[in-house]
């Protein structure tokens, strides 16, 4: 018996091709997942799923990778999205989550579980960097799938638009910090801030920079976070989601899926691009 032939998909291609070369090989319903927030030393981070629909209606007006978009751009092209796809998810782990199970390990589980949350079940899904196991359909991992994918490029204006928002509401409840314009990642501001005023609840003390400004440095991240309300929302790794839930602030629970109304737009933003320890 003959293997089928190869498919090779140039990325010049565009940004369809892709997945418009997976829907030929029989898989309707192409999934994409992205996150935002991971190089900021402040704020949650966020990740979000994708599947858009074949043909015309799946190709959604100035898409593109989020960190290309100015933000009024990200805005326009987010509510395309939302309208536009088959299903979507979003998912939001706050700082404390980050510093008690780690960054990657929460990344991977934020994607598994905006997959998870899809009303339509994925066949395929295309992730952004690195592979997602235990995902129960195939998939594969696209160097800078935000630019490749447009399901990739799709979550990540959800992941960014979401997060952007959630940052403009810490901005009101933590003023000094300045996590509006800077969204949580590491600036000359943001690092005079921090050095003024020391770390906040919403700072993440598994950080370098934020540990050192914590003054407490030698400590696990446990032990160097202010104390704050108990959370009373289940956890990303013991919850079963089963109606989506909108969380008014990161601070105030530990996952959600947002699925309808969101925050109000933020203001413009800078690019969501640097990675843990590097500044922007």
């Amino acid at each position: 018996m003959l293997a089928p032939p190869r498919t090779i998909v140039r990325r010049e291609a565009g940004l369809y091709a892709l997945e418009q070369a997976l829907q030929r090989r029989g898989f309707a319903h192409v999934a994409g997942a992205d996150e935002a927030g991971r190089g900021a030393c402040a704020g949650p981070l966020v990740a979000a799923a994708a599947i858009l629909p074949g043909g015309r209606r799946g190709e959604v007006p100035g898409l593109a990778d989020s960190k290309l978009l100015t933000a009024t751009a990200r805005e326009r092209v987010y509510a395309e999205v939302v309208d536009r796809a088959l299903a979507w998810s979003v998912m939001i782990i706050p700082p404390a989550e980050v510093d008690a199970r780690g960054l990657h390990v929460c990344n991977l589980a934020a994607m598994r579980r905006a997959l998870a949350s899809l009303t339509v079940r994925p066949e395929y899904v295309l992730t952004d960097g690195f592979p997602v196991d235990g995902l129960g359909v195939p998939g594969l991992a696209v160097w800078k799938g935000d630019r490749v994918a447009a399901c990739v490029a799709a979550a990540s204006v959800l992941a960014k638009v979401t997060r952007d928002r959630l940052m403009v509401e810490l901005d009101a409840k933590f003023p000094h910090y300045g996590f509006a314009v800077h969204k949580g990642y590491i600036t000359e501001e943001h690092t005079a801030a921090l050095t003024a005023h020391g770390p906040c609840a919403e700072h993440r003390f598994s950080y370098v920079n934020v540990a050192a400004a914590s003054g407490r440095g030698n400590r696990p991240p446990k032990a160097r976070r202010p104390v704050a309300a108990p959370v009373v929302a289940p956890s990303l790794f013991d919850v079963s989601v089963t109606e989506p839930l909108l969380l008014p602030a990161a601070a105030e629970g530990t996952v959600g899926v947002a699925s309808g109304e969101q925050p109000q737009p933020s203001p413009s933003v800078g690019e969501d691009e640097a990675m843990e320890g590097e500044t922007r």
